[in-house]
């Protein structure tokens, strides 16, 4: 399938929970390098996700032909590497690893292939290859440091910190910001210490009589996503309500916290912010970088230079172009390598090569 010039591509996709986008770029462009993803397509469907996690069938119908459609426009009709980067990759992604080499391989000529939770194309969209860490702070909050393989430290590889949801952590997060002004309005609204008038204003102006939230708030399934809601309000009123001014700083503690257990000791490194939550402004940004610049003063803070999608790009021109130095991971980011005989080995696992017909990454004619 194609020859040497098709293989000048790469396509990086992005699966969430909005959907699934899918990008076309070259692949000498620089990992590093500050452009955009490239030419892309998009599906407002997810995957769908079933008993064996997330399927690749349903998956796979959704990218084949947006990226059909994008190597049509750039007169191609192959790939030289793919990056699919999925939420839920590390622990629903059993069947996107059994079935997407040979599948990838099949439609599109591609030999190489990197497997890769969201937060790892979320950090590479972020920073690239460089040493440093990723806070993602929306609804819930996680905290991802990386140290490449050149870089000499010790300690090297992915570090985690964070991530739990709403009932074990996201500390810092717009949910639990949310909660923690809520919990502050209803203080208010019995007259306990620690309450706040401001907030109670606007819990009653968003949700309605005070004494009712409880019967609204509950029963939904989506409590993360309503609590964080409240989060902005906190924001607005920071400015002349000290309670909520506290509720941020202590957000700005904690977010700090997470970035400082994941952020690799060396220099150069930075810390980069991505998220909904971070669009607050100051009253977060403020003691956030004060409370960043105690507890990493090697690190240098920064916004994050492109989005998820961006990142899987990323992570494909550098496997293309073998250059890809973040650390590999059974579980956060995996490659697949296809030789000529056929074979497919599967380096960031712990398993031997597997042979053909079973995962054959070898192109068909």
């Amino acid at each position: 399938m194609g020859g040497q010039a098709e293989r000048a591509y790469v396509l990086g996709i992005d699966s969430g929970g909005s959907g699934v986008r899918v990008a076309l770029a070259r692949a000498g462009a620089r990992p590093e390098g500050g452009d955009g993803p490239g030419p892309t397509r998009s599906s407002p469907t997810p995957a769908v996700v079933g008993d064996r996690g997330i399927d690749a069938d349903s998956l796979l119908a959704r990218v084949v032909p947006a990226a059909r459609a994008l190597l049509d426009e750039a007169g191609a009709d192959g790939v030289a590497a793919v990056c699919v980067g999925a939420a839920g990759m590390a622990t629903l992604g059993d069947d996107l690893r059994a079935r997407l080499p040979e599948a990838l391989a099949r439609s599109f000529g591609a030999r190489r292939l990197a497997l890769a939770a969201d937060g790892v194309t979320a950090y590479a969209g972020a920073l690239g290859q460089r040493p440093g860490a990723v806070i993602a702070a929306g609804t819930g909050l996680i905290a991802l440091g990386a140290l490449p393989d050149d870089t000499g430290g010790a300690g090297g590889g992915w570090r985690r910190a964070d991530g739990w949801g709403h009932l074990l952590g996201d500390c810092g997060g717009g949910a639990w910001i949310g909660r923690a002004g809520l919990e502050a309005a209803m203080r208010a609204y019995d007259g306990r210490e620690g309450g706040s008038r401001p907030l109670l204003a606007r819990l009653e102006a968003v949700f309605g009589p005070a004494g009712e939230l409880p019967g609204k708030l509950y029963p939904r399934p989506d409590r993360p996503a309503v609590l964080a809601s409240f989060a902005p309000e906190v924001g607005r009123c920071a400015d002349r309500d000290p309670v909520a001014d506290a509720i941020l700083r202590d957000a700005a503690r904690h977010i700090a916290q997470a970035a400082e257990a994941v952020c690799p000791a060396v220099e150069g490194g930075a810390v980069a912010l991505t998220g909904g939550l971070f669009r607050m402004g100051d009253p977060l940004l403020a003691p956030l970088r004060a409370e960043l610049a105690t507890r990493l003063p090697h690190a240098r803070v920064t916004e994050a230079a492109g989005d998820p999608l961006t990142g899987a790009v990323r992570l494909a021109a550098a496997l293309a172009t073998d250059s890809l130095r973040l650390p590999l991971d059974a579980a956060l980011l995996s490659v697949v390598r296809g030789g000529p005989d056929g074979t497919t080995r599967q380096m960031g696992t712990d398993g031997p090569p597997s042979a053909p017909p079973e995962q054959s990454i070898t192109p068909s004619d």
